[in-house]
């Protein structure tokens, strides 16, 4: 089935912190509570930063972000593609590449001319996409690679 991607809202806030704690911030001090208090932060926003989720059967299987900052101090560069993560039950059904594809296609029609994201796990996907990496680094003694794409406006 094909997922419908939109806007993320306050019911989907739940669920998409379940996704986003498992993937992300296990063992880490970023509580469930900290991480849905962000997603509202973000709902509440100007509307250039924007929380899309993946719905299939009405239910949220994944999410993606356009975010002002990210990985701060390790680079002043704006905007981000942050957070994707899409549930293991849904993976490997183009979910991923609709929710890239959904962000840009925002970004770009405020007028952003490039994204940037940081991933190590995921460098081929996004390699794959047309993302190209712009310098290796590490963050918290891990290895990253800071990415970007340029959108066509």
């Amino acid at each position: 089935m094909k997922p419908i991607i939109e806007p993320m809202t306050e019911r989907d806030v739940e669920a998409v912190t379940r996704l986003r704690v498992a993937a992300f911030f296990e063992g880490s001090a970023r509580t469930p509570d900290e991480d849905a208090a962000g997603l509202r932060t973000l709902l509440a926003g100007d509307g250039f930063e924007t929380a899309l989720v993946a719905r299939v059967d009405d239910v949220a299987a994944g999410t993606c972000l356009l975010v002002r900052r990210e990985l701060e101090p390790a680079h002043d560069l704006t905007p981000w593609l942050a957070g994707l993560v899409v549930d293991h039950n849904h993976r490997k059904k183009g979910i991923g590449r609709a929710l890239v594809a959904a962000i840009e296609a925002h970004a770009a029609s405020i007028g952003v001319e490039r994204l940037y994201l940081y991933t190590w796990e995921a460098r081929d996907f996004y390699s794959a996409l047309g993302w190209v990496v712009v310098e290796p680094f590490e963050q918290d003694s891990h290895p990253m690679l800071l990415m970007s794409r340029e959108l066509r406006l």
